[in-house]
């Protein structure tokens, strides 16, 4: 029995074999297993597997990659507050919001490196729009869902945004909400 639907023989999906394994490994690391190298809530979000004909859905995986981060980061954020207390904890939140914060006050069209006008990058006035947004959900608490940050897409463009740099800053929003959850 697979663990998760098959996509077509004709489509691509997951590699099976590297997803069931990584899952093994993930389920060792969080029972506590010491034969298994630590696995963090970061290692899952960055976690890429190689397609296959006839591989796992994507989609499943990806919803079930998802919630395993969000398992490993609950746990993290409990360690950690075991170790450092609340005070810590909220200390360590609070400043990667900061960091955060200070890369979106730049103006608009000038929050991240620009690639070269040869290049594809990330769309300026996509990213600059989102990141209107994690301003408001940052300084006005205004509503907004990991989900959305984990699936934002950004349309390319030459001479846009390094996406590099954009992917971290969302990795680092998404590792705050993770936290305050």
């Amino acid at each position: 029995m697979s663990t998760f639907p098959r996509s077509p023989k004709s489509k691509r999906g997951y590699n099976v074999d590297q997803v069931d394994e990584f899952l093994q490994t993930a389920r060792r690391a969080y029972d506590g297993d010491q034969d298994t190298p630590e696995l963090t809530a970061d290692d899952i979000r960055h976690v890429a597997f190689a397609m296959a004909k006839g591989g796992y859905s994507t989609t499943h995986v990806d919803a079930a990659l998802e919630r395993l981060e969000d398992a490993f980061a609950a746990r993290e954020r409990e360690l950690t507050r075991a170790k450092h207390g609340d005070a810590g904890w909220f200390e360590e939140a609070r400043t990667t919001a900061q960091v955060v914060l200070n890369r979106l006050d730049r103006p608009p069209g000038h929050r991240f490196d620009r690639v070269n006008v040869l290049t594809l990058g990330y769309n300026r006035n996509d990213v600059d729009r989102f990141a209107n947004r994690l301003v408001r959900y940052f300084q006005d608490g205004r509503p907004m869902s990991v989900e959305e940050v984990r699936t934002v897409t950004f349309r390319e463009q030459r001479g846009g945004y390094r996406e590099v740099q954009v992917d971290l800053l969302l990795d680092s929003v998404t590792d705050v909400m993770l936290a305050v959850r």
